[in-house]
């Protein structure tokens, strides 16, 4: 069905696993005819599921392997963290925080139904991360934030890879941050347009 994506650069194994996620297991009931559109779409709570691009192309920059642990800022709906969770294997696992509690317990109950095993849905505050369960090998934030959470950057494991819209309500930037020997590495990767991290 996401074949299209190679066109947007997206990794064979990214499309292969959205083929397998049914995105529309993860749109309002309202929307389910248009769960396969190429946009996003309102999920309720004044949030949106992205558009299915988006979540390629952030799944393949942050270069996944299976074993990888992986913290996702915003949750959602729950489908990119279901798409995560098939690129890192049973051997990996995602930690995914959302700051609204309902969200989170609706998604929960996706991932009961599709018996995904290696995601954990926190409810709490994004920008501080979770520092019980770091170092994380990557680290996705699905809202932008002005600047990066500089709690998110401590919790970045050596080679890890952070990624992130960085800007306003107007502009912004998809940083990728990764962390070599300690020392911090910034790329700009194209202008997105997120909902803020709050």
């Amino acid at each position: 069905m996401y074949e299209y994506l190679e066109y947007h650069g997206v990794r064979r194994e990214v499309i292969e696993a959205m083929n397998k996620i049914d995105r529309k297991i993860f749109v309002s009931e309202e929307y389910e005819e248009s769960a396969y559109l190429e946009v996003p779409l309102p999920i309720g709570f004044g949030q949106t599921i992205s558009a299915p691009h988006m979540v390629g192309i952030m799944c393949s920059a942050l270069n996944l392997s299976r074993g990888d642990k992986v913290l996702e800022i915003g949750t959602g709906s729950g489908y990119n963290a279901a798409v995560i969770s098939l690129l890192v294997g049973d051997d990996g696992h995602v930690y995914t925080i959302e700051r609204i509690a309902e969200l989170a317990e609706i998604a929960r109950r996706r991932m009961e139904l599709l018996r995904i095993k290696n995601v954990t849905v926190v409810v709490g505050d994004g920008k501080n991360g979770l520092a019980e369960y770091s170092p994380f090998d990557k680290i996705v934030v699905t809202c932008y934030a002005r600047k990066i959470p500089k709690q998110l950057l401590s919790q970045l494991s050596d080679n890890g890879i952070l990624l992130c819209p960085v800007g306003n309500e107007l502009v912004q930037v998809l940083k990728r941050i990764t962390k070599v020997r300690g020392k911090i590495h910034e790329e700009n990767l194209m202008e997105v347009k997120f909902v803020p991290l709050v």
